[in-house]
């Protein structure tokens, strides 16, 4: 078989394959149901099913055709001024094919466009309203102006709750005949923060990498920071074990060569689940991971700032 990325070929092709979205889909199988489609903005985390609803609601009003009837933009690659005034107008002036009298433009990260063309869209889809319909995509609806957004039917997906994820990974490992272990599952679910796509290439990876699926294969094709790692990392150094947390800390760093802002974000998350310290004391250790993480993004040396972390996490201990 011709190669091909998993979280396309198990993408659902119907709006009623979609899961984890029945507040979302139920509206928008009324407006298809009545072929009158309004101009939409999909809003919500990656990986929750924006880009494939819009796809699903072409094949349900184009069938075989609508791929001729469909326009397919990333805003975040083609994000100017320019491109609203020549490929999307281009688009909207051409008739239709079939019985639907108007075409679709599915404009993907629309919170990437810039002001002048988000001014410029929003003329566009007043004057072209009779021949085409606006499928808007974006990750944070806050980014895209009020004008737009008052023309649209707004729609915001959820994250996928882990059970959801836990019968797409089943779906995949059937249809691929994948050799996996539980903690493996429950690895990818942990990864992919509610992100279909990324489950998919997680799985897609990890199978290239071995026969049998690991979470030590999973972490590795990650290279995320195992939660077991960073909890024993802070579990020392909050003991005042300064030494066995930085040699904890090296390991990660030099030999499973993590960097230092996944190992912030692995702590941030480990935080809330520490056992045996106070309330007062994880709002410190947050607000550490804050101070530390924006000054590695500011170009400070990571062993040293996570170094110098773990020792302000040591005196929270003390305290």
């Amino acid at each position: 078989m011709e190669f091909q990325v998993w979280a396309e070929r198990y993408r659902p092709q119907k709006l009623s394959e979609i899961i984890n979205q029945k507040h979302v889909i139920e509206r928008i199988k009324a407006f298809v149901k009545d072929r009158n489609v309004p101009h939409m903005l999909f809003a919500g985390h990656a990986g929750t099913g924006k880009t494939t609803t819009a796809l699903a609601i072409a094949r349900e009003l184009y069938g075989d055709k609508w791929r001729q009837n469909v326009l397919e933009l990333n805003a975040s690659d083609e994000r100017g001024i320019d491109v609203v005034r020549g490929k999307v107008k281009d688009f909207a002036r051409m008739k239709p094919l079939g019985e639907i009298p108007w075409k679709i433009i599915i404009l993907d990260e629309a919170d990437a466009l810039t002001q002048d063309a988000q001014q410029a869209l929003r003329r566009t889809m007043e004057n072209y309203t009779n021949s085409t319909r606006f499928i808007l995509l974006c990750n944070y609806s806050s980014k895209v102006i009020d004008p737009i957004q008052s023309r649209c039917a707004v729609f915001r997906f959820k994250v996928l709750v882990d059970e959801d994820i836990k019968k797409y990974i089943e779906t995949v490992v059937a249809g691929e005949k994948l050799k996996i272990d539980p903690k493996a599952i429950d690895a990818i679910v942990y990864l992919s923060e509610g992100d279909l796509r990324k489950v998919a290439n997680l799985l897609q990876a990890s199978a290239a990498m071995k026969e049998k699926i690991t979470e030590d294969v999973v972490y590795d094709i990650a290279s995320k920071a195992k939660p077991t790692d960073v909890k024993d990392m802070l579990d020392l150094s909050l003991k005042g074990k300064f030494i066995d947390a930085r040699k904890k800390l090296q390991e990660m760093i030099l030999r499973q060569g993590l960097s230092g802002s996944d190992i912030i974000s692995e702590i941030h998350r480990q935080i809330y689940s520490i056992e045996g310290i106070t309330e007062e004391k994880k709002i410190q250790m947050i607000e550490k991971c804050g101070e530390y993480e924006f000054r590695i993004s500011e170009g400070g040396n990571e062993v040293i700032q996570l170094e110098a972390m773990l020792a302000q996490f040591l005196l929270v201990g003390k305290k």
